[in-house]
């Protein structure tokens, strides 16, 4: 259906449900939205159900916005809406998008700001003729947040997203082909190994590439293959899906933009902020080793710019033949497995992306639970026969002895981590271990973007589990703010950290050991015998972090003052923690496709290794009686 055709749909069922005393001034489309602008805005202020009954009875997200002719200028409206929003909303700060007719509303208590049945909203609605966004103030202030809410408002930025998003309107609701209709997953990287994760589904009508990341153990092909006849030229891509920040899945999707690709990115809104952090590290890591970059930061503003953020639960078309709705992964903050419904009921997919089937200190497990499917495509990452990890009561045991036996010796304990995900989980074990006595007195610091990172997840406290959740949002029992915590503020002060005697506890980037402030530590300490390394997050193939679990005895680190590489002794105790990972274990790998509904017909293995893969189809065949496959990076599967 054509964007016109959608447009007289709106119009006509419009008549039917809607008073005649309301005119619309203008009906638009805006990505996958219908936007209705209208003088008589409080019709709709008044009488939510409206909207609700037009959207059913369309089939299409409606958005109804006042005719800019009857909005307040806005200092009256910032007036009258210090008069509307109740003092319990504790308001930080209003600002106007005046392109796009919103006002945004950050507030220390949005429900209030909202109010009960969204009463509060409706009124500013009705009495300034704004559109309210109601924006979450962050407990713990995040750079990158406060940067990417100002750079959306910017003037010239806004007028260039509303008309991407008009354009995006029309690639969505363009007309359809004849032909037979198909759908097939092309397998671009992840698959028979753990990074460079990336995958085309493509229908007769439709390409969409999932994740695009790199390979940090793989010097020779760290990227995925998007040179194949299937991708190119990229401007045919209708859609980018990304499930979730992390490198392997994020790293190079600002360099679609570099080749051309000028389209939507669909993302949860944490992961935009999130992969956004993570990015801008990876230019800083590859520059500091020397190594080439694919991009700047100017493609990161870019794939900013062009995302198009979705929460869990909310469905959208993405292209003519597709929907895309968002379930929580339960892996990091923002991560989703995407399922897509293709068609009028023809075919549903599912791309697990990175799942943890086990309720975390941070979030709730996995949903396993759809409307309809047919394919899942999964990943593997612990899916071999003896990959079995303890709980993580018994994780928290092992590492709190293990930084007791070391602080006895008066050393230090380096735990390498993930900047997201496994840097807050080890965070509140530790906070918690602290307050019950488990732990000496030891101070803990901070580096690489682990501070940085925990002020999102602060940020997002709706995305974190019901516990932890309730603790962030009465602001007085944030355990992210606990005073055991130190951030690392400059390199002089790593130093300081570095040269101490008495013990210390750092968490520092990266979790592989591939890059970041890790190195310095591990350069400083890695000779001491007192000291000790703790393993707590998966380390792939390839990487530095993989070499030293092995049991390494000399590694070489980049000399930062001479260039080239110098040996390093190590002697330090290397321990490696199960318990922490983001990842589910074979148990719960087995136990989610148990337990899945509807059942698919079909499963598709990535994001482990070759051998790993294949044992655990093997068990999915055997065990659970359901087709698995382990494709290999460049095969196609036709579904249909």
């Amino acid at each position: 259906m054509a964007v016109e055709d959608v447009i007289k749909l709106v119009k006509k069922v419009a008549t039917e449900v809607i008073p005649d005393s309301v005119a619309f001034t203008d009906v638009k489309v805006e990505a996958s939205n219908v936007v209705l602008y209208t003088k008589n805005i409080e019709i709709f202020s008044d009488n939510n159900d409206l909207i609700r009954t037009l959207a059913q009875k369309v089939r299409k997200r409606i958005v109804i916005k006042a005719d800019p002719s009857v909005r307040k200028p806005i200092i009256a409206a910032k007036q009258k809406l210090s008069e509307i929003m109740p003092e319990e909303a504790e308001v930080i700060d209003i600002k106007f998008d005046e392109i796009n007719g919103d006002v945004i509303i950050e507030a220390k208590n949005p429900g209030r700001a909202i109010g009960k049945h969204g009463v509060v909203l409706n009124s500013v609605r009705r009495e300034i003729g704004w559109n309210p966004i109601v924006i979450r103030s962050a407990p713990m202030e995040s750079r990158t947040l406060k940067e990417i809410r100002n750079y959306m408002l910017d003037g010239k930025i806004a007028d260039g997203r509303k008309k991407f998003l008009t354009r995006v309107g029309k690639k969505v609701f363009r007309d359809t082909i004849d032909g037979e209709q198909y759908v097939r997953v092309t397998a671009l990287g992840g698959y028979r190994e753990v990074g460079r994760s990336c995958h085309l589904l493509m229908t007769k009508d439709s390409k969409v590439l999932i994740d695009c990341g790199f390979n940090p153990g793989n010097d020779k092909e760290p990227s995925p293959f998007l040179s194949a006849p299937e991708v190119t030229p990229l401007e045919g891509i209708d859609a980018v899906v990304l499930t979730h920040a992390h490198l392997d899945h994020s790293a190079l999707l600002p360099m679609l933009f570099y080749y051309g690709y000028d389209g939507p990115i669909y993302c949860t809104p944490p992961t935009r902020e999130l992969a956004s952090l993570l990015q801008n590290d990876y230019i800083k890591i590859q520059n500091a080793e020397g190594k080439k970059v694919p991009y700047n930061t100017e493609h990161i503003r870019h794939s900013i710019r062009n995302t198009i953020p979705l929460n869990y639960g909310d469905t959208t078309d993405i292209s003519p033949d597709l929907k895309l709705t968002f379930h929580n992964s339960g892996h990091i903050l923002g991560s989703a497995a995407a399922h897509f419904h293709v068609g009028d009921g023809l075919y549903n997919l599912v791309f697990s992306g990175d799942i943890k089937f086990e309720n975390t200190w941070l979030f709730d497990r996995a949903v396993n639970h759809f409307p309809r499917l047919e394919a899942l495509i999964m990943e593997s990452t612990y899916g071999g026969y003896n990959d079995f990890q303890p709980p993580r009561e018994e994780g928290t045991r092992n590492l709190t002895e293990i930084i007791n036996r070391t602080v006895e010796r008066r050393g230090k304990i380096l735990i390498p981590v993930f900047a997201v995900g496994r840097s807050q989980e080890v965070m509140l074990v530790l906070e918690k271990a602290f307050s019950e006595g488990k732990l000496k007195d030891t101070p803990v610091y901070l580096d690489g973007m682990i501070w940085e990172a925990t002020a999102l997840h602060s940020a997002y406290p709706e995305y974190l589990n019901n516990t932890l959740r309730n603790r962030i949002y009465q602001n007085q029992d944030n355990p992210f703010r606990s005073e055991i915590f130190n951030k690392v503020e400059s390199n002089e002060m790593r130093q300081e950290i570095c040269g101490r005697d008495e013990p210390a506890i750092v968490l520092a980037t990266s979790g592989m050991v591939n890059g970041g402030p890790v190195m310095e530590y591990l350069r400083h300490w890695a000779p001491e015998s007192n000291n000790t390394m703790v393993f707590v997050g998966y380390q792939a193939s390839g990487t530095m972090g993989q070499r030293l679990q092995q049991g390494a005895k000399e590694i070489h680190l980049h000399d930062r003052e001479n260039g080239g590489m110098v040996p390093v002794k190590v002697n330090m105790n290397l321990e490696t923690c199960e318990g922490f990972s983001g990842h589910s274990d074979k148990r719960q790998l087995m136990r989610y496709l148990r337990t899945i509904r509807p059942r698919p017909k079909i499963v598709l293995l990535n994001h482990g290794d070759a051998q790993k893969c294949e044992q655990f189809a093997n068990d999915i065949r055997r065990k659970v009686r359901l087709d698995a496959r382990v494709p290999h990076n460049l095969e196609t599967i036709r579904f249909m």
